[in-house]
Parts: C-alpha cells; sequence; structure tokens
C-alpha cells in the first residue's frame, strides 16, 4: 500500500513540469485586414492554465471588441502528457492604418507583439460592387437633445447565407431603433441588389462636434459551391451638435415646425348652462420625440369648471422627418349665464432652421353661456301670518275669513283628485291591455365587454371607489364603440352628462366635487336598458 502511494506521489512530481506554461504565442488569422471587417485573435499558452485569462484591455482603445472565449485540451503521447489553453477573440478596426497589438503575459510567460495592417474601403472595388453600405442623416447639423433620422440601407447583390449587422455609435447621443427593418430591391448601375434599410433615432445629449459611425456588416455569401467570408461598412457623418440658447425659458422643444390647434364640440359659440363642452388640443412638432412634447396647460376661467380627460402621444417618421403629436381632451362645465372669454394659449418652442424662440398659439375664444330654458323659476309662496295665541286664551281661535272662497277652493282640490284616479286607472288598464302575437320578440344579446363594464361600474358603486368607477364608464364606452369618453358622453342624458362630469371633477379638480355613485348607476342602466330595448327588432312572420 505504501509502494502504490509513493509510486503516485512520484508520478505526479514527473508530471508538473509538463503542466507548467513554457511559451505564449499570439497570431490573428487575418493580416492586412479590411476596414470594418472582424479578425480573430488568437492567444494560445502551452501547459495547463488555472483560472487565468490574459489582459487585452488596452485592445478597446484601437479596436471594437468581444468578450474572450477560453478553452483547452490534454493529450498523452507515449505516456507523455501535454496540455494547451486558448483564448480567442473577435476585433475590428473602423480606422484605416498600420496598429500594433501588444504582448499580453500569462503565469510568467510572455507573447510578442503583432503588427497588423489595416486597409481602407476603396482598394477593395470589386468587392464594394458586391456589398455596400448607404447612411444618411436628416438634418445633420442639431441643437442638443433634438431627433434626427438615421437611414441605413445595406445593399446586397450576391446569394446571403448569414450575416449580422451592428448598430451605429455616436459618444453622448442616444441612438435607438424605430420598428424592425425593411427588405426590398433595387436596380443601381444596371444590377439588381436586395436591399436591407433600417431607421435609427438619433439625439444627441451634449454640444460640440462629433463623429457618427456607421453599422457594420459581417456575413457570408455563396459563391458557386464555396462559402465566402464578407464585410461592409458606410462613411463616417460628422455632425454639429449646438448647444441651448441662454435666452430660452420654458421647456426645451427645438423643432423645424410645430403646431397648435384645437377642436370643439358642440362648435357653437352659444351654449347652455350645465352643457359639457369638449375641447382637443393637438400639438404636432416635427424633429422631435412624442416624449418631449410638453402638457399644455389650460387656464381656469371663473364661470367655468375644467376637467382633463385623455391625453394621448404618437410618433412617426414621414419623408425621412420625425413627427410627434399630443392630443389632449379637456371637459368645460359652464356654470352660470354670462359673456366669457377663454384666454389664449401658448406654446415656446426653438426654430431650429432660423434659430429663433417661436410661440404656438391659440387665440382667445369668446363663449355665450345661456339660462336653461328647462329650468322654470317657481315664484314663491305668498307669507300668511297667523294670529299668535295669547297667554290668556285657553284654545286657539280659528278666524273664518271669505267663507265663499274657502268651498271654491275645497271643489278644485276634490276635482284634481279625481283627475289624477282616472288617470292611474286608465293607465292599469292600458298595461294590462297590450295586444300579443306569438312570441315576444328576442332583444338583441349584449355584447360581453358591456355585461363587463356594466359589472365593474356596479362594483364600483358598491365600494364608494371614484378612480374604479371611472374606469368602468371609459371600458363601458370603449365596448360600444367609443375610442374616447368625451364622443360616448354627449350621446347621453343631459342629467347623466351632468353626473359623469362632477365625477370627473371629484377625480382630476382641486374643487371638491359631491358625487352621487348611486344616482350616477341608476341614471346609467335606465340609459343603458333604454338602449338595449332600442335593439328589439319586430319582425313579422315570413310564412
Amino acid at each position: 500500500m505504501v509502494t502504490r502511494l509513493l509510486g503516485s506521489v512520484i508520478l505526479l512530481i514527473t508530471m508538473m513540469p509538463v503542466w507548467a506554461v513554457d511559451q505564449l504565442s499570439a497570431s490573428v488569422d487575418k493580416n492586412p485586414v479590411l476596414v470594418g471587417e472582424y479578425f480573430t485573435l488568437t492567444i494560445e499558452a502551452n501547459g495547463k492554465v488555472s483560472g487565468q485569462i490574459p489582459d487585452t484591455s488596452a485592445l478597446s482603445g484601437q479596436f471594437v471588441t468581444s468578450p474572450i472565449s477560453t478553452s483547452s485540451r490534454t493529450s498523452i503521447i507515449n505516456g507523455s502528457m501535454s496540455s494547451t489553453t486558448s483564448w480567442q477573440m473577435q476585433l475590428l478596426s473602423r480606422k484605416a492604418g498600420e496598429f500594433t497589438i501588444p504582448s499580453f503575459e500569462v503565469a510568467g510567460q510572455q507573447s510578442r507583439p503583432i503588427k497588423l495592417k489595416v486597409l481602407a474601403r476603396e482598394q477593395d472595388g470589386e468587392a464594394q460592387q458586391n456589398l455596400f453600405i448607404k447612411t444618411t442623416l436628416k438634418p445633420d447639423t442639431l441643437h442638443v437633445q433634438q431627433a434626427a433620422l438615421y437611414t441605413v440601407k445595406l445593399y446586397i447583390g450576391q446569394d446571403l447565407l448569414d450575416g449580422q449587422l451592428s448598430a451605429p455609435q455616436m459618444q453622448d447621443a442616444q441612438i435607438a431603433q424605430l420598428g424592425k427593418q425593411s427588405e426590398d430591391y433595387e436596380i443601381v448601375n444596371g444590377r439588381r441588389y436586395m436591399v436591407v434599410t433600417r431607421e435609427y433615432l438619433v439625439q444627441p445629449q451634449k454640444s460640440g462636434t462629433f463623429t457618427l459611425e456607421p453599422p457594420i456588416f459581417n456575413g457570408q455569401i455563396r459563391e458557386g459551391y464555396r462559402r465566402l467570408a464578407v464585410s461592409a461598412m458606410g462613411d463616417n457623418i460628422e455632425v454639429e451638435v449646438k448647444p441651448i440658447p441662454d435666452t430660452y425659458s420654458g421647456t426645451w422643444l427645438p423643432s423645424e415646425l410645430v403646431n397648435l390647434s384645437e377642436e370643439w364640440q358642440p362648435s357653437d359659440q352659444a351654449v347652455v348652462v350645465g352643457t359639457p363642452i369638449t375641447r382637443t388640443l393637438t400639438l404636432t412638432a416635427l424633429g422631435v420625440t412624442k416624449e418631449q412634447l410638453p402638457d399644455i396647460e389650460v387656464p381656469d376661467v371663473d364661470g367655468f369648471r375644467t376637467y382633463p380627460d385623455e391625453t394621448d402621444r404618437k410618433q412617426m417618421t414621414r419623408d425621412g422627418r420625425v413627427i410627434s403629436q399630443l392630443i389632449a381632451s379637456y371637459a368645460l362645465l359652464p356654470q352660470t349665464p354670462g359673456t366669457y372669454t377663454l384666454p389664449e394659449i401658448k406654446v415656446p418652442w426653438f426654430n431650429t432652421v432660423i434659430n429663433k424662440v417661436q410661440y404656438a398659439t391659440l387665440p382667445s375664444r369668446t363663449l355665450e353661456v345661456k339660462a336653461d330654458p328647462n329650468q322654470v323659476s317657481v315664484a314663491p309662496a305668498p307669507f300668511i301670518e297667523v294670529p299668535r295665541q295669547t297667554d290668556t286664551d285657553s284654545k286657539p281661535q280659528v278666524v273664518v275669513q271669505n267663507a265663499e272662497k274657502t268651498w271654491l277652493d275645497w271643489a278644485l282640490l276634490a276635482s284634481g283628485y279625481l283627475l289624477w284616479l282616472v288617470t292611474l286607472v286608465i293607465w292599469f288598464l292600458t298595461r294590462q291591455s297590450k295586444p300579443v302575437k306569438g312570441k315576444a320578440p328576442e332583444q338583441t344579446p349584449v355584447t360581453p365587454d358591456e355585461t363587463q363594464a356594466m359589472q365593474q361600474i356596479k362594483h364600483a358603486v358598491k365600494a364608494a371607489d371614484l378612480a374604479a368607477c371611472y374606469q368602468g364608464l371609459k371600458a363601458l364606452a370603449h365596448a360600444q364603440g367609443h375610442v374616447q369618453l368625451h364622443t360616448w358622453r354627449h350621446q347621453l342624458s343631459q342629467e347623466l352628462q351632468n353626473e359623469i362630469a362632477k365625477l370627473q371633477g371629484a377625480l382630476y379638480s382641486a374643487k371638491q366635487e359631491n358625487v352621487d355613485l348611486v344616482l350616477l348607476y341608476r341614471l346609467l342602466a335606465a340609459q343603458h336598458k333604454q338602449i338595449k330595448n332600442s335593439k328589439k327588432q319586430h319582425l313579422e312572420p315570413l310564412y
């Protein structure tokens, strides 16, 4: 037993020199290489290395680098064991010239430096005809946080097997791809190319002069029975970024064009007290994102209650420009009759074409609020003085004045009561004598979304949850085919519109509103039942 253990220790001692690193080398698979073309750097150590990785941080200043992959292998030949550890990474140069890959050190061993030559793309004209990239930036002169559209087109003139297109890069800028890439075909100099197009949104965050570095394509094409590696890179674009002017105040909005418009519903200049008015404002701007559009402040007007409704933001690209929109709706509820002037609304923005501060403006608007003709004022009842009872009187005194007039009053009261009884009897008999022909027509079934929305409102009313009730109203409007609440609200009864306006006021207005959720639900249920009954179909039998 001791002899076997001693033999194992001797064997380990004799094998240890094989495990030590006795040589370290570095090599590249291509030299020279093209600008924008990936090549592989391999660092290899003869001997087994445990937990050590060469320091390659010096390469990031000259090349675009990939993560390092590690592999090792061990072989035994004629009783002799050998181990090899390799590290590989992909490198790419965006500039032409001569570079030096430095030496690396692992376990006390160093590799030799490598002289690398990078050729410009113009020296590879034939490859340029088969595969090339075109880029455009609109506009090419920007202000801080101004959005530009960067378009990349990859032209492929051969059968593509696979490939990868990297993202553009620019210091101190936010770059985001817009949507998905598109594929099409174009004829260039009499040759047919497949064109892959990508669009990016570029927003510089600092002023100065920057270089927008284009994407780089690396892939493989088929040429006969061979697979050939190919690469392509577009041209750099120098971008001048101007700072925010010191004289500008307010939310920074750099654009080529900004427009502010409005829409009223109803559009009449004269409205009735208690009638809700929907005011929809639309702010449109070029060269900014939808997140950059400022919220529109609508000033309060005495005599009106203002409730914010829905806000929507959109963004699109058209003719090489980024277009953004902010759509905000407000509900105005007039309280008292009179003539009111709504003040103008101004949104400051910076015109990047003429380098000047401008304002998107809505002029003031005059509205006439009329009294509700349905509300009839009732004259106050005459005051009748009752003789006061003195302490000496043991019984109240009954004063009878004009006995003939009192008898006439009783007669009128009796006739009115008799007329009410006759009306009640006629109504009861009419209800009991409805004609029935066959089976009653079936009602058009209510959609599940409408039923679910009504249940949501009912639960919210029981829980006295104003926000949940409002969300239920929006869900009911959407279930009945209306995108926005205010368009659906105008189809309801006036009383129900007023209760919804009170709910909006309680949620969004600084003024305290007393909301009767039970009354709102009853009115809504009655309205819903009326709409449901209107869908009944009275069809006569065909035979």
